[in-house]
């Protein structure tokens, strides 16, 4: 069978949609996050817009890690497929779309000159990034010369600076950040950092003013759930397309990308133009808090319990009859009613979500949720919690439940590798987070064989949630009770107790 290369795509005879081979486009979006969900979101997006003759646009991808998928774009000449199935309005909906919008792809700890080049293009316009929850945060680092940062917030400096020093500070040469990491006010946060390493590195006079004043961070919400590559389907597909594609990606039909920020910059990223569900609006805090807790939200709050309740997928959780009726429960009981929107609005949402999950065409892996599970309970969980304890005087019972079940996910051993494993009836697992965060996990589980006892040390860890949990009314004790019983009795039996 074909390997995927421009070649094939020129020759045109694919069963699958494309763009139109053209001339070089110019490069106007640098994508710091080479992930399958930028890929069948940001990039497909861009790809359908060429192809409606509405953009003019290509993209250069930045692994953020030192590991990363460089080597294998190019060995497909930036090329991948994004396969779209879902059901929309009882209909089912189906799309495959080679997408051809990717100009290259570095590995700036390897490339950091190619990666400093970027920022002296004058058609770059918009830097978009997914480095997850964890990654738009303040890491101390010093400024090492012809070397890529470790920190995001520091890597974007280091391409500032460079863009700063190559078009003299020009205001026609910022930029447009549009970070993709699910946490509140990203692009506020993005900007703040920046200014904080431009002070610690003491850069240049005038570069703080010119980041202020002719950069835009702007605030977004990203919503489509991908679970990557289908692996179970992937000969059969190879099939289907003609080409044998590695990195093919398989997603949901659903998107929407709300983004705050000045409304003409949508004239030139003209993405609604192609008839994508991309908002810009000056506050888009009622779609986040919707998304994040109703979407997400039930997302963390269930899938570590269905983990080790034995189940692998977001589908198998709503088929289950003990996993979907205590879904059913954080949902509609404790998450949806303290959704700030009228009931009506919030309770459709939520059966839309619930739909979403059930997709029948979708194989969205438990274990890849559980990545950097921790911040992310904080981010879609925590905040829900603390309003549901504000009214009632305690913690909810299902929530507490997933923070228990949390727990228990993450008591593992580090393996002779460095490799963090938990284990289930079925077998180890990878457990991936922060490493200070994996090496507080199993110093308390290695301390301690009183579950309750993990729990209260756990929970009253600033490190891992940004505040004492224990002072939230009933919810220590609460998750101790349920994480015992975990212990003793597994997470289905537990679950099934509530």
């Amino acid at each position: 069978m074909n390997s995927l290369n421009r070649a094939l795509l020129a020759a045109g005879k694919l069963a699958v949609e494309t763009s139109k081979p053209s001339a070089q486009k110019p490069t106007r979006i640098l994508q710091i996050g080479d992930g399958n969900f930028l890929r069948a979101f940001v990039d497909w997006m861009v790809d359908v817009a060429n192809g409606a003759g509405l953009m003019n646009g290509e993209v250069i991808i930045a692994q953020p890690l030192e590991r990363g998928i460089a080597e294998l774009m190019k060995a497909q000449d930036q090329l991948f497929t994004v396969l779209l199935r879902g059901v929309q309005n009882g209909q089912p909906v189906q799309s495959k779309r080679l997408v051809s919008c990717v100009k290259d792809t570095l590995n700036p700890y390897a490339q950091w000159d190619a990666m400093l080049a970027t920022m002296r293009d004058p058609a770059l316009r918009f830097v978009v990034s997914n480095t997850t929850e964890a990654g738009i945060a303040y890491v101390e680092e010093a400024r090492v010369e012809g070397t890529c940062p470790a920190n995001f917030p520091a890597k974007v400096t280091a391409l500032l600076l460079e863009r700063f020093q190559a078009f003299g500070g020009s205001p026609e040469s910022g930029l447009v950040f549009l970070p993709c990491e699910l946490i509140e006010a990203n692009g506020s946060k993005l900007k703040r950092y920046v200014l904080q390493f431009a002070e610690a590195w003491q850069l240049p006079a005038g570069f703080a003013a010119w980041v202020e004043q002719h950069n835009v961070f702007c605030n977004t919400l990203v919503d489509r759930i991908v679970p990557g590559f289908p692996a179970a389907e992937a000969e059969a597909l190879y099939a289907e397309f003609g080409y044998r594609d590695p990195l093919t990606v398989a997603a949901e039909p659903f998107l929407l990308w709300v983004v705050e920020g000045p409304a003409r910059l949508a004239e030139e990223l003209p993405l609604h133009q192609a008839g994508l569900d991309v908002v810009w609006t000056d506050d888009l805090q009622p779609y986040r808090t919707r998304k994040v807790r109703i979407l997400n939200g039930a997302h963390t709050a269930s899938s570590l319990a269905s983990f080790c309740a034995g189940l692998d997928t977001v589908r198998e959780m709503t088929e289950d009859p003990v996993v979907s009726k205590y879904l059913d429960k954080v949902m509609f009981d404790e998450i949806v009613p303290f959704v700030p929107l009228p009931d009506a609005e919030r309770k459709a949402y939520a059966a839309t979500i619930m739909e979403r999950f059930a997709n029948p065409h979708i194989r969205h892996e438990l274990i890849s949720i559980a990545l950097n599970s921790v911040s992310k309970w904080q981010v879609r969980v925590l905040p829900t919690v603390k309003d549901y304890a504000a009214k009632y005087g305690k913690a909810p019972a299902g929530l507490s439940f997933s923070l228990a079940a949390l727990l228990h996910f993450y008591h593992g051993t580090f393996t002779a590798n460095g490799e963090y494993e938990g284990r289930r009836a079925q077998g180890a697992y990878p457990i991936k987070d922060n490493a200070d965060i994996l090496a507080i996990m199993n110093a308390a589980w290695s301390g301690a064989a009183d579950p309750a006892q993990v729990a209260a040390t756990l929970l009253a860890d600033t490190r891992l949630w940004g505040e004492d949990l224990t002072k939230v009314p009933g919810l220590a004790e609460q998750t101790a009770a349920a994480l015992a019983r975990i212990e003793a009795a597994g997470v289905k039996t537990a679950m099934s107790e509530l």
